[in-house]
């Protein structure tokens, strides 16, 4: 399957302005569609969207790993630290290694 990946700077909500070291990580399909998600701080990855099913995996490790981490994580996600952690409680988000 030939798929196309692009990666860029996270934008910040509030400047509108270019993060350094916080990129988006898009993934798609060979027609254009968008397969997939991804949103890593520096070198480590913290959560992928499957755009497909909607299915969110965050890293065990990494997913609040700092105050700069967290509020790009939230931005990324479109929700708070308290959300995210609702939602891994209930079992809709997962929480797996994803930076071996």
């Amino acid at each position: 399957m030939t798929k196309l990946i692009k990666v860029q700077n996270m934008i910040s909500f509030k400047t509108n302005n270019s993060v350094p070291n916080q990129f988006l990580i898009t993934e798609f399909d060979k027609f254009g569609n968008l397969i997939k998600e991804t949103f890593q701080s520096y070198r480590s990855i913290i959560v992928t969207r499957n755009c497909t099913n909607g299915q969110i995996i965050l890293d065990e490790k990494y997913w609040n790993y700092s105050h700069t981490t967290s509020k790009y994580r939230n931005e990324f996600m479109k929700e708070d630290t308290k959300e995210t952690k609702t939602k891994i409680k209930s079992g809709e988000y997962k929480l797996e290694n994803l930076n071996n």
